[in-house]
């Protein structure tokens, strides 16, 4: 996603009439950015490390269910008998 967002950009800025040295050295310079980020982000956290955390953030920490199992399953029965 990020490879095609700095295409587009170059295109823009290449049809917008910027001198075609500059848009290859800012198309250049942010892809490489971008690779480096990735790299980086892949080494600090692993290969799915991100998603992981993602994944944590949205996960409830504990569930509270006070109810006996059998009334989860049969909604009208009261204590324990049919």
């Amino acid at each position: 996603g990020g490879l095609l967002a700095i295409l587009i950009a170059f295109m823009v800025l290449y049809m917008a009439g910027v001198n075609q040295w500059i848009c290859i050295a800012l198309g250049v310079i942010s892809a490489s950015v971008l690779v480096w980020a990735t790299f980086h982000l892949n080494a600090k956290y692993g290969e799915w490390g991100l998603m992981k955390m993602q994944a944590a953030k949205n996960h409830p920490r504990y569930i509270i269910n006070r109810k006996r199992f059998l009334r989860l399953i049969i909604p009208n029965l009261k204590n324990g008998k049919s």
